[in-house]
């Protein structure tokens, strides 16, 4: 069996040795006078191996679309010079097409077909995993090529910047929503949050909580204490919720606590007085105590016919000064009959 390999030059056309014809034609193949292919270039075998090709019949691989008055081998030596259209007959659906060229010389008769991909040549390259390599230099194929991978990089540049645009958004979002000292979300991010629920009908309980003895931590032991005690008060609050929870700090020192779906008083109560109590506990700051309590106020959405964001914020924070009135560290929640109730 003959490859493109084995050809020597006084068996190409013109007396081209296989190399140059392997360049000038890589998509070519070499047919004898019967029909059967004796050679065929790189980007062909490439295609479609070489061991699937030579030594069988041209008409048993292609079949032959152009030119439609043709339906022999013979009918295409007798044509002399012809352009074709041809596809795979099995495999792959590729479609070609090419110059039928028949060729005699004092070693043998058959003809040289010289063939390209056609309008298909972009799904045979990502198919095939073809380059410019495989194309002979003069194809239009190749600047076809260089436009697609041109265009193929402006595209993975596009994305690589849309994507840092994106999380540039993202965390220039997130800071707008979030307390840098304490990491929890800002008084903008409670309104998001309040919004969104205000709009989804969603039931939820609202807190109010405010730092009691705080002044005198930041009066005594100065801001850096004070700052120490805030992170450390966030920590707590972040510990006594759930993720999907909101903790805000919208103050100085005060607090707002919005839990979804859980308008349950009892497990409000729970939560409320296991924050006072945690946060009674003093706070170490280089070597001093911090002491510090909580008041808190709470009201629910399902007090409501329709709750407002901002109506429940009032409440919570007059329920939230009862707590101070009192006597402070302590948990009340707004009465909708104008009563507050411990």
């Amino acid at each position: 069996m003959t490859t493109h390999q084995e050809t020597n030059s006084a068996d190409t056309p013109a007396g081209l040795s296989p190399a140059a014809l392997d360049a000038l034609m890589p998509m070519h193949l070499r047919i004898s006078s019967t029909g059967h292919i004796q050679s065929v270039g790189p980007t062909m075998a490439k295609v479609r191996s070489e061991d699937e090709l030579v030594g069988l019949r041209l008409l048993e691989v292609f079949e032959l679309r152009r030119p439609l008055h043709v339906h022999s081998f013979a009918d295409l030596l007798k044509a002399r010079t012809s352009e074709v259209r041809m596809r795979f007959r099995v495999g792959y659906p590729l479609t070609f097409k090419g110059v039928f060229v028949p060729i005699s010389d004092t070693k043998s008769d058959g003809a040289l077909l010289n063939l390209s991909l056609g309008a298909n040549v972009v799904d045979a390259v990502e198919h095939f995993d073809l380059t410019s390599a495989d194309f002979a230099s003069s194809d239009p194929t190749v600047d076809m090529l260089y436009l697609i991978e041109a265009k193929s990089v402006a595209l993975e540049e596009s994305k690589r910047l849309n994507k840092r645009l994106e999380q540039a958004r993202s965390a220039a979002e997130e800071q707008a929503y979030t307390d840098t000292l304490t990491g929890l979300q800002n008084r903008r991010g409670m309104d998001a949050v309040l919004q969104q629920l205000e709009l989804s009908g969603m039931p939820f309980g609202l807190m109010h909580l405010d730092l009691d003895y705080f002044k005198q931590v930041n009066d005594t032991y100065g801001h850096a204490a004070g700052d120490f005690v805030l992170q450390r008060v966030a920590e707590v609050l972040n510990d006594e919720t759930r993720s999907d929870d909101l903790v805000a700090r919208v103050g100085g020192d005060e607090f707002v606590l919005v839990f979804k779906g859980c308008v349950d008083l009892a497990i409000l109560e729970g939560i409320a007085m296991r924050m006072i109590s945690r946060l009674e506990r003093p706070i170490d700051f280089e070597g001093q105590e911090c002491r510090i309590s909580a008041s808190i106020g709470t009201t629910l959405s399902s007090f409501y016919e329709a709750p407002a964001a901002d109506q429940m914020l009032s409440d919570a924070d007059r329920a939230l000064y009862a707590s101070k009135d009192q006597g402070r560290a302590c948990h009340t929640v707004f009465s909708p009959d104008g009563q507050n109730a411990h």
